[in-house]
């Protein structure tokens, strides 16, 4: 995947990321890099087209093209009216204990964070409306979707707060949404999903029925996928405390049965409900994170339901 958009040489790894302390520069670095890399790529241009930009055709007026998306891409784009964009998207971020662990020396929920904050400034570099909502077992902040000045610094800050709640709750924010959030739109959800499933999927098919674009990135650090760890250690429940002594090697095998089956019922749970499911492993580099993110919904198109968004 990583000739697909750059040299894998010229992707900044996740670990070199993170040591850049403020979140906002982290999100401006990988959207420049992704710029970068798809400069060069055979998929050049396909990435705007979903927002305020459609690709030039025979006919339309070269006044509209946008130089800028051009000196980019090397391709020819013109800049959407008003009645043709207008895209709102609301990223919701877990930031509960779950979200702090982490084998690289940096969290999930610092590449979470990071993942957020690079679609929001994406998206609000293509002009549309962005908002946030982060939660651990309750609402932690709320910002609706908007695209105006400050707005963007704002949505930063508050996904800098560190994560920490004592548990996940997905239900209590989901249903959230549909108090506070009226008017159609994509919704980005960013979690372990490492909790019981049988709740979540009945709620996340309130939020499509209610016309509702739905894409979840689980976001996993590899030891959660592999289990490699080298010795037998105490192991501690983040969110409950509990404790248990496990010898990795005699638990290992067990342990993956039981994990694929939680991904293969969490993937059969989005397939059923039309929701987009990106799995990202805290190891990937975000400028493909967010390459994958733009391919999928080019190839799907929007998945809105009941009209214009």
């Amino acid at each position: 995947m990583s000739s697909v958009v750059q040299s894998s040489g010229s992707l900044i790894s996740p670990a070199a990321l993170m040591r850049i302390r403020n979140l906002e520069l982290r999100a401006r670095v990988v959207v420049e890099g992704f710029w970068a890399g798809l400069h060069r790529s055979p998929y050049h241009g396909f990435s705007v087209e979903f927002t305020e930009y459609r690709q030039y055709t025979p006919g339309d007026d070269p006044r509209y093209v946008d130089w800028k998306v051009y000196g980019r891409s090397d391709r020819y784009f013109i800049k959407k009216f008003e009645d043709e964009t207008n895209l709102r998207c609301l990223l919701l971020a877990d930031q509960s204990r779950s979200m702090t662990f982490g084998s690289l020396g940096y969290t999930k929920a610092h590449y979470a964070a990071t993942l957020a904050a690079t679609l929001a400034h994406f998206l609000n570099q293509q002009g549309d409306a962005v908002g946030l909502l982060s939660f651990d077992q309750r609402v932690r902040e709320y910002l609706p979707a908007r695209h105006r000045p400050g707005h963007l610094r704002q949505l930063m800050l508050a996904l800098e707060k560190p994560a920490g709640g004592e548990a996940t709750d997905l239900i209590s924010p989901l249903e959230h949404i549909g108090e506070l959030v009226r008017k159609r739109g994509m919704v980005v959800l960013i979690s372990d999903f490492l909790l019981p499933l049988d709740r979540v999927e009945q709620t996340l098919s309130r939020l499509l029925a209610a016309g509702h674009e739905l894409t979840l990135f689980q976001v996993l650090d590899p030891r959660e996928v592999d289990f490699n760890f080298d010795q037998a250690s105490v192991f501690q429940d983040i969110e409950t405390g509990q404790t248990l002594y496990v010898d990795p090697a005699l638990a290992r095998t067990e342990y993956q049965r039981r994990f694929q089956a939680h991904r293969e019922t969490f993937k059969a749970m989005c397939q059923r409900l039309g929701a987009r499911l990106l799995p990202v492993i805290t190891d990937q580099s975000l400028e493909l994170v967010l390459f994958d993110f733009l391919r999928e919904r080019s190839r799907s198109g929007p998945r809105i339901r009941g009209g214009r968004r």
